[in-house]
């Protein structure tokens, strides 16, 4: 095997470890969030949002769509082996929450429930020490946590340098 063989395979390895990762804590998240009375009405569900620059479609998966009461929560999950270096939640950035909100919408139309409540929340799973399986996973859920007003991009006034 020559190296860039033993990097492939290195790689293909790491990034099968990493969707094993979070297919588990997506199966979690949902068993978790109905221990909490959500409905589960989604999972994975891909919508189109647009093209790139290049006119490329642009996918967004939304990890978990559900109902909490009368809200319709659009949840995203972000699974960990361990929170070492940052919290899980830190990946989900401006540019994340924007994609999930253009999905959110388009969901809402296509089901006719614009008018009607929701909010965007993250399940953050932290599985620590592999070796050690009596310790249980680190659930955390971040209840609306973010609003599509903190989205808006900002407009500049003429004003701006009087």
């Amino acid at each position: 095997m020559n190296s860039s063989t033993t990097e492939s395979a290195a790689t293909s390895s790491g990034v099968s470890k990493q969707l094993e990762l979070g297919r588990r804590g997506e199966a979690l998240a949902a068993a978790y969030l109905q221990q909490r009375r959500y409905h589960i009405v989604a999972a994975n569900f891909v919508l189109p949002v647009g093209r790139n620059r290049l006119g490329v479609p642009i996918n967004v998966e939304l990890d978990l769509i559900a109902y909490h009461g009368e809200t319709l929560c659009f949840i995203e999950v972000k699974s960990r082996a361990s929170d070492w270096f940052a919290a899980p939640q830190v990946n989900v950035d401006r540019r994340k929450q924007r994609q999930i909100a253009r999905a959110a919408r388009a969901y809402r139309r296509m089901f006719g429930l614009v008018g009607e409540p929701y909010r965007y929340d993250v399940v953050t799973i932290v599985f620590g020490d592999e070796a050690d399986r009596r310790v249980a996973p680190k659930i955390d859920l971040l209840r609306n946590y973010w609003t599509e007003d903190q989205l808006r991009k900002r407009t500049w006034s003429d004003r701006y340098y009087d």
